[in-house]
């Protein structure tokens, strides 16, 4: 077709998996993937719903894309557009929205790309969504996101996932080492999985017939990728077999992200949440028994409702208590159709807002302490292409972020160093690198 394509995602590492492989369906029908302000003939915005926050975004890059090409063709996909196809089709200069059940069929609707007045949304019940099509990011030589698993069949209270995505669905073991392969050949050096709930891998056609621990096991004999890295997982799913294999597997790192939401039991039950704190401390402890550097993240969400001054401080002691090594903090946002936007006990705005303060501070504290635990130690670092004031940055497989002067010869290749001070914007400075770059 010899037109233009421009691409933006907003969210998830699973959403940057799915725009790449929409990404390479352009490329395959003749379309020139470039820059967001190359004044493309087509937009294709892939959108989070995960609070109101995202869906604000959505009508900033829209109104964005249009100030670079007024001309241009603006799809939009994603949770928010399987969510609320009729928000995006009021949202001025928007001209096609898919669900669920079609974005990854969005060339076969391209037929036309001339803007009209009337935006055409295409957008079946999610339970349409039924099959899983395999993905993974494409573009960065240093880490791919390869996507193992959609869905899910939880219910906790202030999720809209279930409504965007659908069921729990996984691709089969034997397509995910084939694509792990090719990534390999591709010359990626780490592994992201990603999923909505990838401890739940395994289901097919609503039938459990792989485990998670499978998947790893198979991945972890897949010659030419130096790293494999394990993205959020349940920590009720996050079983003993699994932390023992990655405590001795030659390419799983020692890097856990592991939600908790709340520290508070009673708030874990508003949530309905499939475990307790203390199921959660077990699972911290059991992780550093058995990989004592292992970096562990933590999700956690403040202001839910019926959350007392008294909750919250049960969930930043506990925090502060475990052994872990930074937090990803979300303030709660009531979302249409969730049991949560109906509860009693809203917390005020500004509560929400200090008690997030709290904790981003705790965050810090945390990531500052496990990065001085590891100074002095010699470790592997990856190296990424970017440069910001005359250094580049990499990461440890215990994801310390590092820094070094840039050098074009270090982009995707892994060094040995040694970990030597935090210095003021929380990198860690390592020193002169060894003489030579390890082989792949």
């Amino acid at each position: 077709m010899g037109k233009k394509v421009a691409l933006y995602t907003l969210g998830c590492k699973l959403n940057y998996s799915e725009t790449s492989t929409i990404g390479r369906q352009f490329k395959d029908a003749g379309f020139q993937i470039v820059d967001f302000y190359d004044t493309p003939d087509v937009y294709l915005i892939n959108t989070c719903s995960v609070t109101d926050n995202a869906d604000r975004k959505c009508r900033k890059v829209v109104k964005e894309a249009l100030k670079h090409s007024p001309l241009a063709y603006v799809v939009i996909v994603g949770c928010y557009a399987q969510l609320k196809p009729k928000e995006i089709s009021d949202i001025p200069g928007v001209d096609m929205v898919l669900g669920a059940a079609e974005k990854f069929r969005i060339i076969e609707f391209l037929t036309d790309l001339t803007k009209t007045s009337k935006t055409l949304v295409l957008n079946q019940p999610v339970e349409c969504a039924n099959e899983f099509v395999p993905s993974f990011s494409y573009g960065d030589r240093t880490r791919t996101f390869l996507k193992v698993q959609d869905g899910c069949d939880y219910s906790c209270t202030f999720c809209t996932i279930p409504q965007a995505r659908g069921n729990s669905r996984s691709d089969t073991i034997d397509n995910i080492l084939n694509q792990a392969r090719s990534i390999a050949s591709s010359g990626s050096r780490e592994i992201v999985l990603t999923g909505v709930n990838i401890g739940d891998f395994g289901i097919r056609n609503d039938v459990r017939e792989d485990r998670f621990l499978d998947l790893v096991q198979a991945l972890d004999d897949v010659s030419g990728i130096d790293r494999i890295r394990i993205s959020s997982i349940e920590p009720n799913l996050l079983s003993n077999e699994v932390i023992d294999f990655v405590g001795r597997s030659k390419r799983f790192v020692p890097h856990f992200h592991i939600p908790l939401q709340s520290g508070s039991n009673k708030i874990l039950g508003l949530m309905r949440r499939r475990y307790k704190r203390e199921l959660y401390a077990d699972r911290v402890e059991r992780i550093k028994g058995v990989m004592s550097d292992c970096c562990i993240g933590v999700d956690v969400i403040v202001g839910f409702p019926g959350e007392t001054r008294e909750d919250f401080l049960d969930t930043y002691n506990f925090i502060n208590q475990l052994d872990v090594s930074y937090l990803h903090v979300f303030t709660y946002s009531e979302r249409d159709n969730t049991i949560a936007a109906e509860m009693q006990g809203s917390v005020p705005g500004s509560q929400r807002a200090d008690r997030s303060k709290m904790l981003h501070i705790l965050s810090e504290k945390k990531r500052r302490a496990f990065y001085g635990a590891q100074l002095g130690k010699r470790e592997t670092v990856l190296f990424e292409g970017d440069i910001k004031d005359g250094f580049m940055h990499g990461f440890t497989r215990n994801y310390v972020k590092v820094r070094t002067p840039y050098d074009p010869l270090l982009i995707n290749e892994t060094l040995d160093v040694r970990l030597v001070s935090i210095c003021e914007n929380g990198d860690v400075e390592i020193e002169e690198a060894a003489p030579e770059v390890l082989s792949h």
